[in-house]
Parts: C-alpha cells; sequence; structure tokens
C-alpha cells in the first residue's frame, strides 16, 4: 500500500485534473437535500483551498455557520458570516476573525480531504488537526465532501485517525 505522502502528492495531481466547480455544485446540492443537512442548524465548513471542493454556496439564511481555526495544536470553530473577515494563517488557510464558541453548539461538520476509503478514512494533509477534534467531538457528525475520483478501497490509517461518519462524492 502506497504511504500517505504518496498518497497525498497523487490526490494532489489527480484534483488538478478535475472541474472542481462542476462537482463542487454537485456535491452542493447533494448536500443540500440530505436529512442530515436540512435538520442541521449549526454547520462547520472548511474555507476551501485551490482545487478543494467549495461549499460555499451552502450559506443560507436560516442556518448558522462556522469556520475552523488552528490553535496551537486544536481546530477552534469561528461563528462565520457574509460581512466577517478572514485572515491568511501560518499553514496559508483563510481563517475567521471571529471569537471562538464551544463547538458541541455543532450539529454538522464538513472535514476537507485529498482521498478518503471506503471505511470512510480520509487522507488529510498531515496535521492531525480534524483527527484530534473528531477524537473529542465523536457526537459531531462529519461529512467529507470529495470528487468520486478520489474515493479509494483503502488507506493507511494510524490508530490516531478518525473515520468520518459521511461521505458525499459527485
Amino acid at each position: 500500500m502506497d504511504k500517505k505522502s504518496d498518497l497525498r502528492i497523487k490526490a494532489k495531481t489527480i484534483r488538478k485534473e478535475l472541474d472542481i466547480d462542476k462537482i463542487s455544485s454537485i456535491i452542493v446540492e447533494k448536500i443540500r437535500n440530505t436529512d442530515l443537512y436540512q435538520n442541521a442548524l449549526h454547520i462547520a465548513l472548511f474555507y476551501p483551498m485551490k482545487y478543494e471542493i467549495n461549499l460555499l454556496k451552502l450559506f443560507s439564511e436560516e442556518k448558522k455557520f462556522y469556520l475552523p481555526k488552528v490553535d496551537g495544536e486544536n481546530l477552534i470553530i469561528c461563528p462565520f458570516g457574509k460581512d466577517d473577515s478572514l485572515v491568511k494563517s501560518s499553514f496559508n488557510v483563510l481563517e475567521p476573525c471571529t471569537a471562538p464558541v464551544n463547538p458541541e453548539l455543532l450539529d454538522l461538520i464538513f472535514v476537507p480531504a485529498l482521498m478518503v476509503d471506503g471505511k470512510n478514512f480520509r487522507l488529510g494533509y498531515g496535521g492531525g488537526f480534524y483527527d484530534r477534534f473528531l477524537a473529542k467531538y465523536p457526537q459531531i457528525p462529519s461529512v467529507v465532501p470529495i470528487a468520486k475520483e478520489l474515493t479509494v478501497d483503502n488507506l493507511p490509517h494510524e490508530d490516531f485517525d478518525r473515520p468520518v461518519k459521511f461521505v458525499i462524492s459527485n
């Protein structure tokens, strides 16, 4: 089986060839049609980097949205609305400037991934931030939105890796 570092390179290469805007639109529509999303009020998204699935079209009046922010070894969850500012983190990711809230208020969290396997284990970017978050808050339904071209049968995973509850692809 390939090493995680090799798989990250492979996934990034595949992603560059995909029509991410089109795939993102398909995934957003699928998400909107799920009971999980329809019944959720407090939802954490990730701000997309280049070639990542873009869920920002989900912003709507009747839901409250949050974005993650790295704080040391952990992710904190901060409210985010259309008029809120973002700043670039040391990881070159846009993060909110708002004060963090208790993550236990979340009804749903969307988790980024480079790849995902049939057991819902994800290949992330290697920092372990989401794995630590999912381990601490296993009651929050977690979803990886990902292009079907980045789904595989099995990924290598360590004891600290946490699977997500759901995967939604195009």
